[in-house]
């Protein structure tokens, strides 16, 4: 009481706030017991009546101000609330009312619907995130990095490439006889010739692209987030072809392709061949041949969800860098098909899977209201436990992560 009666005659004795001067508000700052930061607020930063009304509590925590002791920022925040309530009026002239709870850090006005990650509705409140068994409120303009989910995403894409690799091991087996089943007819493949060095040229497609993005995750700020996504997409996308391709064994597309069913003997014949697949990223620059894995193609699927996370994940001004991963995209699905290695459907499902996917996931991601809803977590379990406590779009802002050389750490940041 004693606090609203001497808001109450500060602003009858000195008119209306926004009309304050800074020597005024040092000595509102006075009667509330803040003297300390008088200086700081007043003689430094010059805050006036106008000013002090549009203070919030994330203008409290981060830089310029940085205040640091938490008593003092709480209690301070509580004596502005009061103080923007009693002078509603003026807020509203300067069209600071209703407050943004989003860019305040804090609910100043009539308590709003938020959102949980349990998908509960909450009123009046902020919404509560869930991090390692502990709810948590999340700081204004903050991501946290969550490196253990991270590292869930990275196990869970080493084991699908695991699975995939045994998968193409047991399609090679009963691969469809040529002499029974020949290529399929194919508008694309029986119009282009075959370019016999061309699947070289997709895969070193596929490396520059993967480069671009190596280089891109080791610079961004938000480089956990960023990878977390590109391990749970990946792992989706080819969990999906371990099925299409085991279900369905498509004819071997060219007959230059010497395939024939093949028999690796027992269990432990089938793991090490796998493990051959898998060490070698299924590459034949890395002298891997396999045969039957035709739906659908996993090589389009990595070279698209590379080229999609290089251009997401940059500037949209930056339009060379977008260029070039386009045109190695569109150049590797090419040679892909000039290769005469899948048919051209294998190559347009690939393609249409992986944006599609990639798409849906970021529209969700970036969408708050459903991210926390009840329906995300049933039909999406594995994004809304990756994506729980990623509030909106991930802001492109890239630094230097080491120490050393220190131009680099100048120079990005």
């Amino acid at each position: 009481m004693l606090c609203v009666s001497v808001c109450s005659r500060m602003s009858e004795s000195n008119g209306r706030v926004s009309a304050w001067s800074s020597s005024q508000v040092a000595q509102w700052l006075q009667d509330e017991g803040f003297g300390q930061y008088v200086d700081l607020l007043c003689s430094q930063h010059r805050i006036d009546g106008v000013s002090l009304l549009a203070l919030t509590e994330a203008d409290l925590r981060g830089p310029p101000l940085s205040l640091t002791v938490l008593g003092h920022i709480k209690r301070l925040s509580v004596a502005l609330r009061r103080l923007q309530r009693e002078n509603k009026a003026e807020l509203e002239e300067l069209g600071l009312w209703p407050p943004d709870a989003n860019s305040a850090g804090l609910s100043l006005g009539t308590p709003r619907a938020e959102w949980s990650c349990d998908g509960a509705e909450r009123r009046g409140s902020l919404c509560q995130t869930h991090s390692n068994g502990r709810f948590r409120q999340p700081m204004v303009g903050r991501l946290d990095p969550e490196v253990w989910k991270t590292v869930i995403s990275s196990v869970y894409v080493f084991l699908v490439c695991g699975l995939t690799s045994f998968v193409m091991v047991i399609v090679h087996e009963r691969v469809p006889d040529m002499r029974t089943y020949p290529p399929l007819p194919d508008i694309f493949l029986d119009s282009v010739p075959r370019i016999p060095w061309a699947f070289v040229m997709a895969e070193a497609c596929g490396l520059i692209l993967c480069y671009m993005f190596l280089l891109i995750l080791l610079l961004h700020k938000h480089r956990s987030i960023l990878l977390r996504r590109l391990c749970s997409l990946m792992g989706t996308v080819f969990l999906l072809r371990c099925c299409t391709m085991f279900v369905t064994s498509l004819s071997v597309p060219g007959q230059h392709l010497k395939c024939s069913s093949l028999s690796y003997g027992d269990t432990w014949g089938k793991i090490w061949r796998a493990l051959a697949i898998w060490s070698g990223f299924g590459m034949t620059l890395t002298g891997v041949q396999t045969c039957g894995d035709y739906m659908f193609s996993g090589h389009t699927v990595v070279i698209t969800m590379l080229n999609f996370f290089v251009t997401e994940y940059t500037p949209r001004n930056w339009n060379l860098i977008h260029t070039i991963s386009w045109v190695l995209n569109l150049f590797g699905i090419f040679f892909i098909l000039a290769a005469h290695e899948h048919y051209s459907i294998d190559v347009f499902i690939a393609f249409y899977i992986t944006t599609r996917l990639f798409l849906y996931y970021h529209t969700l991601a970036n969408t708050r209201a459903f991210q926390h809803s009840r329906r995300a977590r049933i039909w999406f379990p594995m994004f809304s436990f990756f994506e729980c406590n990623v509030n909106g779009p991930v802001p492109n802002q890239y630094h230097w992560p080491f120490s050393k050389p220190a131009f680099m750490k100048t120079l990005i940041g």
